[in-house]
């Protein structure tokens, strides 16, 4: 799996800056809302020192890390859910993307205008921002219950059942809670995930300042909406690694390898994934077809310095279906 974030936020809070130092692609960014009128889309690999070394060690062809994909997408403003700026329809382009970024502004520069002129107020943003995001919600959820109460008027226990989650949501929405927020385990539900709702994706606050800039009442309300931050002044020149390292974490994402001549490649899978999901993220058919798999952690193997001599040192484990795969394993699947 590769995986997906969309950056959000309001207009000048930094998302194109970011979106730009992350990727090195050149994209619009302009001192003035709306600047960026059609979502960017980067792809950018992850920072892991072990693929080099394991590269280096099996002298491989080619090297194939592990995969972020940004969607940088446009301002947003309040209103956005229902049309105003360019809001809507750009809402629309991270329903596909497996968590959010929700750039924020601390940073105090009066040569950069806020799109709100009461001031800088991170925490008043972040609620014009999840607001929109949780009626763009309500309007997928809506339209979802009325076909659903027309296929539920058969008797089917599953749709009725399903209208039920639905008004849940809804209630939970129109209190202004975020979805996942709602009730623990709600957008696990297939239905609610078929939806793939904006306030349903976990989310990455970037507050983009100084630790100075950042309120501990701010620190408290990205706390109580379940969800994580990191702190980064977009007008350094840092290594934003951490902002990837960070969505590993927050997703409960590992990464394992294979090696050989041909290739050394970094593989992204759910934290508790076991042996045959594993392999199935290299290629579907190894899931189903999956016999057994041949393991050894990277420090391990890059000990032993090949494969072979790992193998006379009787290091490499062979493991089964039952197999939870660790965050820096090194493998090799053997499939029917």
């Amino acid at each position: 799996m590769n995986l997906s974030i969309g950056i959000v936020g309001l207009p000048n809070v930094g998302k194109s800056t970011l979106f730009k130092m992350l990727t090195k692609k050149e994209v619009l960014v302009a001192n003035y809302p709306f600047a960026t009128i059609d979502p960017s889309v980067g792809v950018v690999p992850v920072p892991d020192e072990r693929i080099k070394k394991l590269s280096e060690m099996s002298s491989s062809a080619k090297t194939i890390p592990a995969v972020v994909e940004f969607y940088d997408i446009a301002g947003l403003v309040k209103g956005a859910s229902e049309g105003e700026g360019l809001g809507n329809q750009f809402l629309s382009h991270i329903r596909e993307t497996d968590a959010v970024v929700q750039v924020v502004r601390c940073f105090t520069d009066e040569n950069i205008i806020h799109v709100d002129d009461k001031g800088i107020d991170p925490e008043r943003d972040i609620e014009i921002i999840n607001m929109e995001l949780i009626f763009k919600d309500l309007e997928t959820i809506n339209k979802r219950t009325g076909s659903l109460e027309k296929e539920a008027r058969t008797g089917d226990k599953q749709k009725i059942k399903d209208i039920e989650t639905f008004k849940e949501l809804k209630t939970g929405l129109e209190k202004g809670l975020l979805a996942r927020n709602v009730r623990e385990g709600i957008t696990d539900d297939p239905a609610v995930k078929e939806l793939q709702l904006l306030t349903a994706k976990p989310q990455i606050y970037l507050l983009n300042g100084t630790e100075e800039n950042v309120a501990d009442s701010l620190k408290d309300k990205i706390s109580k909406l379940n969800a994580g931050y990191t702190i980064y002044d977009l007008s350094s020149a840092e290594d934003l690694n951490k902002l990837i390292k960070k969505a590993y974490e927050i997703l409960g994402l590992i990464s394992f390898f294979t090696t050989g001549e041909d290739e050394t490649r970094a593989w992204t899978v759910e934290k508790g994934s076991k042996a045959p999901q594993a392999a199935g993220a290299i290629h579907s058919d190894f899931e189903k077809k999956f016999i057994r798999a041949e393991v050894i952690g990277t420090e391990k193997l890059l000990e032993a310095g090949s494969w072979p001599e790992a193998r006379k040192k009787g290091w490499i484990r062979l493991e089964g279906k039952e197999y939870v795969v660790e965050d820096g394993d090194v493998m090799v699947i053997r499939h029917g």
